[in-house]
């Protein structure tokens, strides 16, 4: 089996790639437009130097080799979304080439290419009437394409899980559309499923493609050379449009462009998030998936280890932090962390409402239990308890139960709080 992608990531510049029309993501149809971008005779692109500088730092981040000097061409085919009848895009001088990913167990996937072009415009079908809408045309993509070297589903979901992580700490958003073309042979031809959107459709049209594939050899039948699309709906693929080849796509330089000299262009410094998963679990002799899981798309979650990993034992630090993550608390500081730790090397059983009520007391007071704090605790837990009043007129001796519940939670001097759950409970409900 082999696998090849070729994968357009959107990158997020304010502006478009050759004009200066903005990238923001509206749902009125062709606002964000201009000549340029709407392909009108005459008009003429200039170059956005912010994408330069993206598509150098993903270049980078793939360990590919980068040039300094780079160069567009026109791909030239007929397509509604592309109303000028060619696409600026990248040939013999990409951006980045012979650039390579280590996925698990060392595997390699080298990178043939990387690669800046710009968007055609969306496409919306209907079964009366096809519309066009250019807000999306002319923003500014990086094509990243693999050499075949992927042999199996599980080798396709790390790699794209590794991808991600990357771009991730660049700050490539990677909720955006991420859209791929499937190379995949199982036999001596290879089959190219295209324009797949979305990673969970990649993989879920990789597993059609394995099978079906894998079903015509069982039956003695050679899968044939062709081009297929995905059907989001009934989740597998279909015959399509013969693709172009690089002959009838006419190629020629892009006269309107120059040849630019990238060699000063900054490249973003990133972190790789498998090698600082790797770097910690090293260090800290643990298991570096449970780290990689914590941090790979959370640079909060990173933020807190790396401040934290000299101060408290690394196990509960960890165990704290995928707390955190579980119930997607995200303002979690200092001082409410080390509350959470206490908990935690206490053995008490964490919830959501543990780390919420640390928080909201952590903000009444700061580090001061004041009776304040101690009182605002109280009522927090019987709010959150309301039985506990009805309870509490038949047996007072529930106020031990809520006078410990907050100990264990602030820390606070055991007589004073149940003197103040007596007081707070007897008020509440009229007891004397």
């Amino acid at each position: 089996m082999k696998i090849g992608l070729e994968i357009h990531v959107a990158l997020p510049t304010k502006s478009k790639l050759f004009c200066g029309c903005s990238t923001e993501q509206v749902d009125t149809p062709n606002i964000n437009i201009c000549p340029i971008c709407m392909g009108f005779p005459g008009s003429k692109p200039s170059l956005n130097e912010e994408a330069i500088i993206l598509a150098k730092s993903i270049a980078n981040i793939l360990n590919c080799k980068i040039r300094d000097k780079i160069s567009f061409v026109r791909k030239v085919y007929f397509y509604p979304d592309l109303p000028k009848s060619f696409q600026i895009t990248q040939l013999q001088e990409s951006i980045g080439y012979e650039g390579l990913i280590i996925i698990d167990k060392g595997k390699r996937i080298n990178i043939r290419r990387i690669q800046i072009e710009e968007d055609p415009a969306k496409i919306i079908r209907s079964e009366e009437y096809s519309l066009l809408d250019f807000n999306r045309s002319g923003i500014p993509l990086v094509e990243i394409v693999t050499e075949p070297d992927i042999t199996s589903e599980e080798e396709l979901t790390s790699f794209i899980f590794t991808l991600k992580a990357r771009l991730y700490y660049l700050g490539i958003d990677i909720d955006r559309e991420i859209k791929a073309d499937l190379n995949i042979s199982l036999g001596k031809e290879r089959v190219e499923v295209k324009n797949v959107t979305g990673t969970k459709n990649l993989l879920e049209a990789a597993r059609y493609e394995i099978e079906r594939q894998t079903e015509l050899i069982s039956r003695g039948i050679e899968p044939t050379k062709e081009t297929r699309s995905y059907d989001e709906k009934e989740r597998k693929t279909k015959a399509s449009r013969e693709k172009e080849s690089d002959e009838e796509y006419g190629y020629i330089y892009e006269p309107d462009l120059p040849e630019y000299n990238i060699k000063n262009y900054s490249i973003r410094e990133t972190v790789d998030p498998i090698e600082k998963a790797k770097e910690l679990a090293e260090k800290h002799a643990y298991n570096p998936k449970i780290i990689l899981e914590a941090i790979a798309f959370d640079r909060y979650a990173l933020d807190l280890i790396e401040r934290n990993e000299e101060k408290y034992n690394f196990n509960s630090l960890m165990q704290a932090i995928m707390e955190i993550k579980r119930f997607k608390i995200d303002n979690i500081d200092d001082l409410s962390l080390k509350m959470l730790l206490e908990e935690i090397e206490g053995g008490f059983q964490i919830d959501k409402d543990t780390i919420s009520s640390i928080i909201k007391h952590e903000k009444v007071k700061h580090s001061d239990f004041s009776q304040e704090g101690i009182d605002n605790g109280i009522r927090e837990f019987i709010e959150k308890n309301p039985d506990i009043l009805r309870r509490y007129i038949k047996n007072k001796k529930l106020a031990d139960y809520v006078a410990g519940e907050i100990i264990k939670r602030y820390k606070a001097k055991p007589k004073e709080v149940l003197k103040r759950t007596i007081e707070i409970l007897n008020s509440m409900t009229g007891q004397k």
